[in-house]
């Protein structure tokens, strides 16, 4: 997986028709709830077969081949990720943490009509109320770049890129979808 391109040059705008924007975004806050309320099978129907999810540690300049990640799936990983979730025995989260996110700042990044791939960057707080470790709200802020692609008339999830804004810092364990 390559890193993110650089974010330097001159800022713009990437226009888009106002119905697909708006699905673009209605996406987001769709992938973003089914993922807080743990409705795994309907949040793994949103992902294409080649879906990257990639959590760095840091930003997401770097081959995540060269460097440690906190996640690295590929698809296969991904669904296998979700299994494990799906039995409630990952002990990290018995009971499952309530969690709500809010999604903010869509952009679209970058545009191929003629594929279908749409590349937009949101950024996103993820609250968590850790009740398997007492009542301890943990609070995860960072930003989203999500690689969209049109599969049989839908979008689906390509690619998804999570930099956490302390993604340097010692982290909780991460089980669950951020």
């Amino acid at each position: 997986m390559a890193p993110l391109p650089p974010r330097h040059g001159e800022p713009r705008v990437t226009p888009l028709p106002e119905q697909l924007r708006r699905e673009i975004e209605d996406f987001l806050y769709l992938e973003a709830r089914l993922a807080d309320e743990s409705r795994y099978d309907e949040w793994e129907a949103l992902v294409a077969d080649d879906m990257q999810y990639w959590v760095p540690r840091g930003r997401a300049d770097y081959d995540p081949a060269d460097r440690l990640s906190y996640i690295n799936d590929n698809r296969a990983r991904l669904a296998t990720r979700i299994r494990q979730l799906k039995t409630g025995l990952r002990h990290a989260q018995t009971p499952p943490s309530p969690m709500r996110r809010v999604v903010s700042n869509i952009e679209i990044l970058a545009v191929d009509h003629e594929a279908g791939v749409y590349t937009v960057g949101s950024n996103f707080v993820l609250y968590e109320l850790a009740v398997q470790a007492g009542t301890s709200l943990r609070v995860w802020p960072g930003r989203v770049t999500h690689r969209l692609r049109r599969v049989e008339g839908e979008l689906r999830m390509a690619r998804k890129v999570v930099e956490l804004v302390t993604a340097e810092a010692p982290q909780w364990n991460m089980a669950f979808l951020i």
